[in-house]
């Protein structure tokens, strides 16, 4: 099968792109690179792909790339390619989760729906659920994002509808729940977490870490996407999450744990945006795809934490780093 994959160098879109190859498909792999975080993260992603057969590269914007081109004898497309960060999204920042959220997605729906793809598979996100009042959180929940990046993912999956309603376009939504694992974003809070932990710093907590999430390792979050391609219902929506809520003051102690170091943390003011909990309701997407979330949080962390220790090896200084690392 041939497929294209948006953000193909990103956390997700990497792994995802690993997964096909591995499956037997023909990947179109397309990103920009933008500079929203390092560009040196985003190439160690690609770096295992880039000389497999079957993994054709396209460095270009979704909103300037000669789409007719790149869709033509694609079967599949999954779109991962955004503007990711709740707390960057606000004031005139927005402009950019306009054109790269929303802009961008219409312009491929635009393109695909010329084309006879099998499943149009958008990555989506638990932002878009903000504060509603359902706990966990159901697929016909009432929508109140929380921040501008929210709403952002929100008009682009209300875009896929459209153009499934309009046009036939096989689009399946998938809302992802705090994807973590080797890899993660450097803005995301693991990240940091585990960053500021090798280096000996200091975490500052945005919040009294009283606020829960439900965590997802990104292997769950691959295997989701494939599930989609064979059993995603056009036209719906399902919950991707890693089936546990914990609070964020119990993880902490499980850091400790996991890295043998004692945690120096700062608590400040929550941030707007941030969404006090979040817990995803998997019936629907156990029942109709078949997914099961396979790695538990302690296990996932400690994947994370070696990676995390090989992207950020210890200066030769003979002590440790005294530095900040805010979440």
């Amino acid at each position: 099968m041939n497929v294209l994959v948006t953000g193909a160098a990103g956390f997700i879109g990497s792994r995802l792109s690993r997964r096909l190859l591995d499956d037997g498909c023909r990947v179109t792999a397309i990103d920009s690179l933008t500079n929203f975080y390092s560009k040196r993260i985003k190439r160690r992603n690609l770096a295992p792909l880039l000389g497999r057969p079957n993994f054709r590269w396209i460095e270009a914007d979704l909103n300037e790339a000669p789409l007719k081109t790149i869709v033509r004898g694609q079967e599949a497309v999954f779109h991962l390619a955004a503007q990711a960060g709740v707390r960057d999204s606000w004031g005139r920042s927005f402009d950019v989760y306009i054109r790269d959220n929303i802009r961008a997605t219409q312009r491929l729906l635009e393109t695909v729906k010329d084309v006879a793809v099998r499943r149009f598979v958008y990555a989506s996100s638990s932002a878009v659920y903000g504060l509603t009042p359902d706990m966990p959180m159901r697929e016909t929940s009432p929508l109140h994002p929380l921040s501008p990046y929210g709403v952002s993912k929100l008009a682009a999956e209300d875009l896929g509808f459209l153009y499934f309603q309009n046009y036939g376009v096989p689009v399946v939504s998938l809302r992802f729940f705090t994807v973590y694992g080797p890899g993660q974003r450097p803005d995301m809070a693991f990240h940091k977490f585990l960053k500021a932990i090798a280096a000996g710093g200091e975490i500052t907590v945005y919040g009294d870490g009283s606020q829960t999430r439900d965590f997802t390792y990104i292997d769950d979050i691959v295997a989701a996407n494939a599930a989609a391609l064979d059993h995603g219902r056009p036209g719906q929506v399902y919950n991707v999450g890693g089936g546990h809520r914990e609070r964020l003051d119990a993880i902490f102690t499980l850091l400790e744990t996991i890295c043998r170091r004692p945690l120096r943390l700062r608590f400040a003011d929550a941030q707007k945006g941030d969404a006090p909990h979040t817990a995803a309701d998997i019936t629907k997407a156990r029942a109709e795809l078949g997914y099961r979330p396979r790695t538990g949080l302690e296990d996932g962390l400690r994947a994370e934490w070696a990676y995390i220790q090989q992207l950020y090896p210890p200066a030769r200084t003979g002590g440790r780093t005294k530095d900040s690392h805010h979440v």
